[in-house]
């Protein structure tokens, strides 16, 4: 029997080795988008909005924190927003890596790290399934991707993921 199911839109770069180094900016979302991470704080005159984190929240972050002792992995930087995380996350050659050990497979390592041991702690799943990456290509780019994390919490009420 035949199927018609659309097509769908690659989400990957044709022109990109995915077996390659290189800087990941990643977004992890919590389930059905609920603000389980945290809190917008501050933002009046003398403050900047922030994020205060939930019992959830800095459960993700030890996680995030902790994953720079995987070999080859580097967090370069992350913002944990309500209900989603962003990070930048480099993933660097080592002589001894296999074959097999390529960039795409350390990011889902890392993802599927983090999500496991957050879930596993919680006693409940926290994450959505999947996540979004984007593969950073060259200085301006990262540069972007760095304000945009750093603007993050001050710019929640204009996030796509943002709910009330």
């Amino acid at each position: 029997m035949e199927q018609n199911n659309p097509s769908r839109k690659p989400t990957r770069l044709s022109c990109f080795s995915y077996s390659n180094t290189g800087y990941y900016f990643l977004t992890v979302c919590a389930r059905n988008k609920e603000k389980l991470f945290g809190t917008i704080v501050g933002g009046g005159a003398l403050d900047a909005p922030s994020v205060q984190l939930s019992k959830i929240g800095k459960t993700l972050e030890r996680y995030i924190e902790s994953t720079n002792r995987i070999p080859c992995v580097i967090v370069d930087k992350y913002v944990i927003m309500p209900n989603h995380f962003h990070m930048i996350l480099a993933i660097e050659h080592n002589e001894t890596q296999s074959l097999t050990s390529r960039a795409n497979e350390k990011v889902l390592h890392v993802i599927g790290t983090i999500k496991r041991f957050c879930n596993r702690d919680l006693g409940e799943n926290v994450f959505q399934r999947g996540y979004h990456d984007h593969v950073i290509r060259g200085e301006k780019d990262y540069q972007k991707i760095w304000s945009y994390i750093d603007d993050n919490p001050r710019r929640w009420k204009e996030d796509c993921m943002y709910v009330d």
